[in-house]
């Protein structure tokens, strides 16, 4: 029998409900790095309830050619810009290895800009030794989410954990061998899309990112 899901309010109810699972995380210091932008309203509860620290990650989907919503694969900010990508798809649409190189560059400037905005700079923060909760709103096909948790282990911490309100069965499952822990309060079947799990899922805009990593920021000093 199918669990019956009611949609989260909005980003910031899901993100106070994921922290009460990650209650044994609570002042150490385990780092929350959230995928902007919607995951930093989730990481911003996360941060705060469990009294971490909160910066951005940025990984970006390599969409399809004329398709900007199906994505093929993935790259992330750091590590070594190693790109996930989902090669059935690429061989059933008949994408030139060129067009994933080109592209992949092309998001990669997105995520220095992104960077560059949200934290001023394009180095990641010293994670090495160091637990990580990646956060996000939701996953759906998880390619971004395994770009950003392989970055992770690139740069040598200690565990990744991933905490994610909702995601599809499937991919949750998949993404488990990416990351050390996972955390997902909500797996429907038939998921449909991330959005339509929150009754408020309007656009975050940058100003909006950058005010909750400073508020964020202010707390902690």
């Amino acid at each position: 029998m199918c669990a019956i899901y009611e949609p989260f309010n909005d980003r910031h109810e899901a993100g106070i409900l994921l922290a009460r699972a990650l209650e044994h995380y609570k002042d150490t210091d385990t780092l929350v790095l959230a995928i902007p932008r919607g995951g930093v309203v989730v990481g911003y509860e996360v941060a705060t309830a469990l009294n971490l620290d909160l910066d951005v990650i940025v990984p970006r989907k390599i969409p399809a050619p004329g398709q900007e919503e199906l994505a093929i694969g993935a790259v992330a900010s750091w590590g070594d810009h190693d790109i996930i990508i989902d090669e059935q798809a690429i061989r059933f649409l008949g994408i030139s290895d060129e067009y994933v190189r080109e592209e992949a560059e092309r998001q990669l400037t997105e995520v220095n800009r992104r960077l560059r905005t949200y934290r001023g700079t394009t180095e990641p923060p010293d994670v090495t030794g160091r637990n990580v909760i990646l956060v996000d709103d939701g996953v759906a096909t998880g390619y971004t989410t395994r770009a950003a948790a392989l970055a992770l282990k690139k740069l040598s911490a200690n565990r990744v954990v991933l905490a994610v309100p909702v995601g599809p069965p499937d991919s949750v499952e998949t993404l488990r061998a990416y990351v050390d822990e996972l955390v997902c309060l909500r797996t429907p079947s038939p998921f449909l899309a991330v959005g339509y799990w929150y009754r408020d899922f309007r656009q975050i805009s940058d100003a909006e990112v950058i005010d909750l990593l400073e508020r964020s920021r202010s707390r902690s000093d």
